[in-house]
């Protein structure tokens, strides 16, 4: 996600309609399968952590990670996942009429601003827990 807010997201803003369109259909075949598989992993083990860890502290801190990581994963679904599926659905070679009105890049990128930093924000209250544990 990171990666994305500091190259994907400027280099796409920049790009005219076609390349965009086409720049999506790529980028989303390959983060698509990779960003929630990681996302939804880390939540799970993070549930499981809240029930292992005996500690309450480290426990405190990994279901907070648990529920940042829930809100990212609802932002994708809700609100990235929708605007790449519009993208994609979109013909390069026609942009549409209204394409200044209807474009979504500001709205996609200020979505996923919001979710990677969630994001890291879960990483390091994760990095936090663990420390927590370790120090115990």
């Amino acid at each position: 996600m990171l990666s994305t807010v500091i190259g994907v997201v400027p280099w796409m803003l920049a790009q005219p309609y076609d390349r965009y369109v086409v720049a999506t259909r790529f980028l989303w075949s390959r983060y698509d399968p990779f960003m929630p598989i990681v996302n939804a992993l880390t939540c799970v083990l993070d549930v499981v952590l809240i029930f292992v860890v005996p500690a309450a502290v480290p426990r405190t801190l990994f279901a907070a990670a648990a529920g940042l990581l829930l809100v990212v994963m609802t932002i994708s679904i809700v609100k990235n996942v929708p605007i790449n599926r519009y993208v994609t659905s979109l013909d390069p070679a026609a942009r549409p009429p209204d394409w200044e009105r209807r474009d979504p890049r500001m709205r996609w990128r200020g979505w996923n601003l919001t979710r990677t930093v969630l994001a890291l924000v879960a990483f390091g209250v994760n990095a936090w827990a663990a420390t927590a544990l370790i120090s115990m």
